[in-house]
């Protein structure tokens, strides 16, 4: 059964159980989409891993989303997030992470971050707000907000960043990816950066390496 955490959520437990806190990793879907949406992605991750998938707050086509797009500096491939919007999510993941660590005996130490599009954008603002939370972060199909791009935060030296881009796709192109990359290079964080001949959505490719990825720090 779920606990009450601020946001709506589904967790699977480790298919392997341990005694005491153990690792787990953090999913946040893209536009659109929900909770459920990642979850086949979740399942090839080791399996000592606790998944804690989140539901974006605000409805949208059927699904949910974590922030409205401002598109005033050229449309959809400059747009933002919404400012306000933005930092709402992020204090609720956060929050939510918190409450969680405690409701599911979360090892604090070896949390880690999934997210695709909106999610991964969600995930890279983070990271830099809080590099020592996150032991790994994987960001699909996402950029780095312009808000977030001058931070230089402690304790992001040596962070594992895994950065995927696709080839096609029309959503996010893969320059803003790797912009969001290079910067986080430039931080000393430890990027692993490929471009997939994929759309907006995650190839086998993708899926295999992201997995080999995560399965390294363990």
């Amino acid at each position: 059964m779920s606990a009450d955490l601020p946001l709506d959520h589904v967790h699977v437990e480790p298919s392997e159980p341990t005694d005491g806190p153990a690792p787990a990793v953090v999913v946040l879907h893209g536009r659109g989409a929900d909770e459920e949406d990642l979850l086949p992605v979740a399942q090839h991750l080791p399996d000592e891993l606790h998944v804690l998938s989140l539901r974006a707050p605000d409805r949208l086509m059927g699904g949910y989303t974590w922030y409205e797009l401002d598109t005033s500096a050229g449309g959809l491939h400059q747009s933002q997030p919404h400012a306000d919007e933005y930092r709402r999510s992020l204090d609720l993941v956060s929050e939510t992470i918190d409450a969680a660590i405690e409701a599911y005996d979360l090892d604090a130490d070896r949390i880690g971050l999934l997210g695709f599009s909106q999610g991964c954008i969600t995930s890279l603002g983070l990271l830099l707000e809080a590099p020592d939370r996150f032991a790994w972060v994987v960001g699909l199909h996402g950029y780095l907000a312009e808000s977030h791009a001058d931070l230089e935060p402690d304790g992001i030296e040596g962070k594992p960043v895994f950065l995927g881009a696709g080839a096609s796709d029309q959503i996010i192109p893969a320059e803003r990816v790797e912009r969001a990359a290079n910067r986080l290079k430039e931080l000393g964080a430890d990027v692993r950066y490929d471009v997939y001949q994929a759309p907006h959505g995650i190839g086998q490719q993708e899926l295999q390496e992201l997995v080999a990825f995560v399965e390294e720090q363990y």
